[in-house]
């Protein structure tokens, strides 16, 4: 049986269903961007209905995006974005088959994560503790630097903690990750004080439970977290690269490189499968390696 659709109706359809799933707004609007980009493409010459969508019109759209020269990342996670479309539009009956289902996925290249090392992470966040840049909420800038740092955990997990999130006294984080998936994170004494620091000028609106507040008052946003990340990194460190994402593996690639169990750092950073934690161990590998060269006779 063949279902009339538009692809508009189709996508606002799947939306509903990622709400009520209760999948993170993070998630949501950067899916949202993407089929909006889909629908764009295919409503040039008006609405398209989703009978019209096969997987050679798909392998079209897919010839686009190479054309723009978007990064392999971009191409993946674009694709695999209408491939759970259809898989949602093909398990309730709109669709016959997933014409995206047959396109072959881009391989992405096999790249390292960078991560700074000790001595320049705790070089940085001594010199924003040392007020060397002047911001009008250094205590607010120090919290977040050392809590990424010393807690490992996402920009978009870091903006979404509560004041009720917060364990003061035991200096644990209860951190609402992927998937909407609740962990329990420690936190050190330089992020415990930096963190107490903030508390006392913290100037929230009335009512409101976020950690991290903006000028206004308001709950900050990821973007605003990246741009004091790179503004601090760029004038004390020379170095516009860094971003949050940064300290997660500076956390991660430390602990490990100190003896820190594999497993146990899978747990502290919420990743669903150990072979996402194990690229630290590359990164650790390629540390030793560059000791070996440098120190070795034989080398």
């Amino acid at each position: 049986m063949s279902i009339c659709m538009l692809l508009s109706e189709a996508t606002r359809l799947f939306r509903d269903e990622l709400r009520r799933r209760n999948v993170s707004e993070h998630t949501i609007r950067n899916y949202g961007l993407d089929l909006d980009q889909f629908h764009s493409y295919f409503a040039r010459a008006g609405e398209p209905q989703l009978e019209s969508l096969d997987t050679l019109a798909i392998r079209e759209w897919l010839g686009h995006l190479y054309e723009q020269r978007l990064s392999v990342v971009t191409l993946r996670r674009k694709l695999a974005c209408v491939r759970s479309l259809f898989r949602f539009l093909h398990r309730n009956g709109w669709v016959k088959l997933n014409p995206a289902r047959a396109l072959r996925t881009p391989k992405a290249p096999q790249l390292l994560p960078r991560a700074p090392s000790e001595e320049q992470t705790r070089a940085l966040l001594d010199s924003v503790a040392s007020g060397k840049v002047h911001r009008p909420h250094l205590e607010r800038d120090l919290a977040i630097l050392e809590l990424l740092y010393g807690t490992g955990v996402r920009v978009s997990e870091l903006v979404g903690l509560n004041l009720e999130d917060v364990d003061r006294s035991e200096r644990w984080l209860r951190v609402q990750g992927k998937g909407r998936k609740q962990r329990q994170v420690p936190y050190g004494a330089k992020a415990a004080a930096a963190l107490e620091a903030y508390l006392k000028v913290r100037n929230a609106k009335p009512g409101l439970t976020a950690l991290f507040v903006n000028a206004r008052g308001e709950r900050m946003t990821t973007g605003s977290v990246r741009y004091l990340v790179k503004l601090y990194a760029k004038a004390l460190a020379g170095d516009a690269s860094l971003h949050p994402h940064s300290f997660r593996h500076a956390f991660a690639t430390h602990l490990l490189s100190a003896g820190a169990d594999l497993r146990a750092i899978q747990e502290l950073l919420g990743h669903a499968q150990l072979s996402t934690t194990q690229k630290y161990t590359q990164v650790s590998l390629q540390d030793l390696i560059a000791v070996y060269e440098k120190a070795h006779p034989k080398a």
